[in-house]
């Protein structure tokens, strides 16, 4: 992923989540309950809103690494 010099808030969080949610496996999704419900560092929100971004449109090994990397941060 290339570096983005926007900062993502919360909310455009919940908006790329609520785009994604029915993509993603149930696992990570109950994750995200709990993750939306905290406060965390810019450079979280900034990663996360990036692993969520077009991932419905990725290659299914894709999606596992993003899956991954999704679990370990809102974990």
């Amino acid at each position: 992923m290339s570096e983005c010099k926007l900062n993502h808030s919360k909310h455009d969080i919940q908006n790329k989540y609520d785009q994604q949610q029915e993509y993603l496996p149930e696992e990570v999704r109950e994750l995200f309950q709990v993750f939306l419900n905290k406060e965390h560092p810019q450079s979280t929100l900034n990663t996360i809103f990036h692993l969520l971004k077009k991932y419905d449109l990725a290659e299914s090994s894709e999606q596992q690494r993003r899956n991954e990397q999704l679990k370990e941060i809102v974990c």
